[in-house]
């Protein structure tokens, strides 16, 4: 959506797609002493990395713990730091339902994962059965295939959902919105589906659901601070707790058009990386 331009952020033209990096401080700008040359990074740019070298503000940057290797900080910072941010805004709680849809992507995994630490029962809706088991092995309680079931009818008869998670928008959306339990909480925070769905007030007004807008790169501008002590939150659980993301694709630079095709066609899983 970046690339074509329907993205809410958009890029003047020409720009370098590549939203997340990891590499090594090779120089600073005026005025800028930290991080020092010579640390190991990971960044959040919006754009710029898919390419040898990038320029990123510094207080994007954030120091990558020793263990957790390139590929891996490549894959971290906006899947986790999505969903970590994205469930404390909804307050979801212990015991809880969380119904996560576009659950194999690379923020949906992380929501199923963290969702389930955090005491949740988790619902994960993916495409296919081979995406579904990815998703159980993430820690889903129950598995929808949004290609033959209907979310709704099944979502209900599970209990309801307190909390709803979506990257995908469309038909989805208006399923998962009248499979809500009064008094819950549906983030949108992607349109995946390219469909960007019209919310009807007379059910939220029924069932006293709460809509939370939520636009995690919005942060960069108006409280870049939360991202930072969301990433260090999540650093810590990496190391303590054995968090890993989910990467189903590793390519060199040269294939940057075939990684970008990966997700287009939706042919990965969690996410796909490109090693310089």
């Amino acid at each position: 959506m970046i690339v074509e331009g329907r993205y809410q952020e958009k890029f003047e033209l020409p720009f370098t797609p590549g939203m997340e990096i990891c590499g090594t401080v090779e120089a600073l700008g005026e005025g800028v002493s930290h991080p020092e040359v010579g640390t190991r990074i990971g960044a959040y740019g919006g754009a710029g990395g898919l390419a040898e070298y990038t320029c990123i503000a510094a207080d994007r940057c954030v120091e990558v713990p020793d263990a957790m290797s390139h590929v891996e900080v490549a894959a971290f910072l906006v899947a986790y730091g999505t969903s970590h941010l994205a469930l404390e805004r909804a307050a979801l709680k212990a015991g809880e339902t969380l119904l996560v849809l576009g659950a194999s992507g690379g923020v949906g995994l992380t929501a199923v994962e963290l969702g389930k630490r955090m005491g949740a029962t988790v619902i994960a809706v993916a495409r296919s059965e081979k995406k579904l088991e990815i998703c159980k092995a993430a820690g889903a309680d129950h598995l929808v295939n949004s290609e033959t079931d209907d979310i709704r009818e099944v979502v209900k008869a599970l209990g309801g959902a307190d909390v709803v998670y979506d990257p995908v928008g469309g038909d989805q959306f208006k399923a998962a919105l009248r499979a809500c339990n009064p008094l819950a909480r549906i983030l949108p925070l992607g349109f995946a589906s390219g469909d960007i769905p019209q919310i009807p007030a007379n059910i939220l007004l029924v069932k006293n659901i709460t809509v939370i807008g939520y636009y995690w790169g919005g942060y960069t501008v108006f409280a870049p601070e939360k991202l930072t002590e969301s990433f260090k939150a999540l650093f810590e659980i990496y190391e303590n707790d054995g968090l890993k993301p989910h990467v189903s694709h590793i390519l060199p630079l040269s294939q940057a058009n075939e990684a970008l095709d990966l997700l287009k066609n939706r042919k990965s899983t969690g996410k796909v990386v490109v090693s310089i």
